[in-house]
């Protein structure tokens, strides 16, 4: 048997979960549609995704399509949940995007097309609910040419699109207007198919077709397009056959080292951990010791139980080789993104989050805004810790950033949909009640120009025996944080000169305004030690020798100093719009967007509609959202998506400091050393 690890993925009510249900019901694995509507289905297990109506989580489930077991991985639709879509991505062979046949190309339709062709997974089209009224089939396949990408095919045509009873009809190889659309489609991305049909369109076989159809498919350089209803099943048959047939089975060599990625977790019954591994290489058999994660050394645990999915259901095995997804228990403290057994230099990679964080893959924006969580009595700030540690395990990007100084803990966030998410589950599975604050911005700081700083053992006031001189310069947007040497490697033990580098990618976490630090290269200048000593017969005596602990807390106080000396500007993200409305509402509309800091371009009509397009402080789109209906009489729709960070125009936001303020030196020192002020002497 083949597998096929397929994602499905959507904006949100596209049909995605009911086109899995549906995917299901052909292949057999279940007797009766679950509806999304009535908290049914096989994917949406969680209670709140059942009371809500949405796919919060990724689920997996499968079936067999001949010869090849189809691993389907349904995904969240709605942004607030992007960062399930974006661990999912890393595991997949292929993916079906599913497109409303009435609502037809939305925000984030473009959003996942734009990165599945920029990770090159090869992607057919579904366009669903054909049935509905209102849907318009031509219109929409001229909206994924013109919205998505004009690499797309008809593979069939719809008879009474909008009606009930609406009929998906496959083009076969005797449809000569199909068959021509297919060769010149072809044609684009292969020389020798070209000369073929420039010399006799009519004399290349269709089969031949059908063979480049599926090579150029597989290497996502075109995406062939299918029309159907999950609701009827119309279409389905047809989608289900390309998939077996345009989109490449998992490779990987099953007797190679063991290879794997984890792209969610879970806790059982118990507070055990299970991991979903896809597994690139090897084969991980019970009661394996593997090593995992992205520290060094490397964590490693005995796999105590193995479970594989077959038919719809999570089966015990006794083990799992390449190109399958498995659950995998026993791992302790494996979390989502860990490379397990040999890490995967292409699927593994630390290519940095927007704010040039270090971490798993990321191909979509970090969530721009934050909240403050307050727990409600009975509850203690300490469970609420503990539980929001657990709501990060399974979602990274949530971010638990904890103020000892004030007693508060914040997250980070994509939407208020999300914040409702985390307060529903808080009190479902913790019973933790919380409220939340305003909420607000996440900024980030990028250097002015390049700034250095130094500390001397025994010089100048310096309580820690380390001496360390840094360097910060400003590097272009995107590229995060790199730190560099320009002293010698062997100048001092390892473990110093890593206790540096921690500390450095730590202490930029606040900046001189308290915001994140990211697009910098911090160079290590200089570094000074004292050796291990004691006094004559003596053991060993920290006071006289050197330890990472003096590094540790020397670096903040050196750092912050060269990134003042650098200065630093705060930028905002911001977001792309597009807002449609009435052509006569677009006057008193545009004062609005001014006052809301938005950059317009120029409207451009469509009939009685006008479209706007342009920029918009992400901190103000959702006041647009609720002023959108009473400004264009309920007929506005507005998308929109992040785009970049630009500089904050005026006087920068500043966020509350959460660490010991290496910003001030004496407050600094008192509360990094016990009785040490500002003018103490070294020790």
């Amino acid at each position: 048997m083949h597998t096929l690890n397929l994602g499905i993925l959507a904006h949100v009510d596209a049909g995605k979960t009911s086109l899995t249900e549906r995917l299901l019901h052909t292949a057999g694995v279940i007797d009766e549609l679950g509806s999304v509507d009535d908290g049914s289905t096989r994917t949406d297990s969680l209670a709140l995704e059942r009371q809500r109506g949405i796919t919060i989580k990724s689920a997996v489930v499968s079936f067999a399509v001949d010869d090849t077991t189809v691993n389907l991985i349904d995904t969240p639709g709605h942004p607030d949940f992007i960062a399930e879509v974006e661990r999912v991505l890393n595991v997949l062979d292929g993916a079906v995007l599913v497109v409303s046949a009435v609502e037809g190309v939305q925000a984030q339709t473009r959003v996942l097309m734009r990165t599945l062709r920029r990770l090159r997974i090869p992607t057919l089209i579904f366009v669903n609910k054909v049935d509905r009224g209102g849907a318009h089939d031509t219109a929409v396949l001229r909206g994924i040419a013109g919205k998505l990408t004009p690499a797309v095919l008809a593979m069939g045509r719809v008879v009474d699109p909008g009606a009930p009873g609406a009929r998906c009809v496959p083009y076969t190889g005797a449809d000569t207007g199909f068959t021509d659309r297919l060769a010149e489609l072809l044609a684009d991305h292969d020389d020798t198919l070209l000369a073929a049909y420039v010399e006799d369109a009519a004399s290349l076989p269709y089969d031949r077709l059908r063979e480049e159809l599926a090579a150029q498919t597989g290497r996502a350089l075109v995406h062939p397009v299918y029309f159907g209803s999950a609701i009827t099943g119309a279409g389905v048959d047809a989608l289900v056959a390309g998939v077996r047939e345009l989109l490449p089975a998992s490779r990987g060599d099953a007797a190679g080292p063991v290879s794997g990625t984890v792209f969610k977790v879970e806790r059982g019954p118990g507070g055990e951990r299970t991991a979903y591994v896809r597994m690139f290489s090897g084969t991980v058999r019970l009661r394996d010791r593997l090593a995992f994660g992205r520290d060094t050394p490397r964590a490693e645990g005995k796999v105590t139980g193995i479970s594989v999915f077959d038919q719809g259901l999570a089966v015990r095995g006794a083990e799992v080789g390449a190109g399958r997804i498995a659950k995998l228990q026993g791992l302790t403290g494996i979390r989502i993104g860990d490379p397990v057994g040999v890490p995967d230099t292409d699927t593994d990679a630390d290519t940095g989050a927007g704010t040039g964080t270090a971490g798993p893959d990321r191909w979509f924006a970090p969530p721009t805004l934050e909240s403050v969580v307050v727990p409600c009595p009975p509850a203690g700030r300490g469970e609420l810790l503990a539980a929001i540690a657990r709501l990060a395990e399974q979602d990274p990007l949530i971010d638990l950033r904890q103020d000892d100084i004030r007693e508060e803990v914040s997250v980070s966030l994509y939407g208020e949909v999300q914040k409702e998410v985390v307060r529903a589950t808080l009190a479902d599975e913790f019973g933790i009640g919380v409220t939340f604050r305003e909420t607000t911005t996440i900024c980030l700081e990028r250097p002015d120009g390049s700034g250095a700083a130094l500390e001397v053992i025994a010089q100048g006031g310096n309580p820690f025996l380390a001496t360390v001189g840094l360097r910060v310069d400003p590097a272009p947007a995107g590229s995060g944080i790199s730190f560099r040497l320009e002293v010698e490697l062997g100048s001092m033990p390892f473990s110093l000169m890593r206790a540096v580098e921690e500390t450095v990618e730590e202490t930029l976490g606040q900046g001189i305004h308290g915001w994140q630090v990211t697009d910098c290269v911090v160079t290590m200048t200089r570094s000074g030690y004292w050796p291990r000593q004691s006094h004559s017969h003596a053991a060993f005596d920290k006071s006289m020798s050197s330890t990472a602990g003096d590094f540790r807390d020397l670096t903040p106080l050196v750092l912050m100093d060269a990134l003042k000396r650098a200065g630093t500007t705060v930028h905002e993200p911001v977001h792309r719009f597009r807002l449609e409305l009435p052509a006569d509402l677009l006057g008193p509309v545009l004062p609005v967007l001014a006052r809301l800091r938005a950059v317009p371009g120029t409207p451009a009509p469509h009939g009685a509609l006008c479209v706007v397009e342009g920029e918009i402080p992400a901190a103000e789109v959702h006041g647009l959202q609720q002023r959108l209906p009473s400004l264009t009489r309920g007929e506005g729709v507005l998308e929109s998506g992040f785009a970049h960070y630009r500089p904050v125009a005026g006087t920068p936001p500043h966020r509350p400091r959460t660490d010991r303020d290496p910003l001030h030196r004496k407050e600094y020192l008192l509360r990094t050393v016990r009785g040490v002020s500002a003018g103490a002497q070294p020790r």
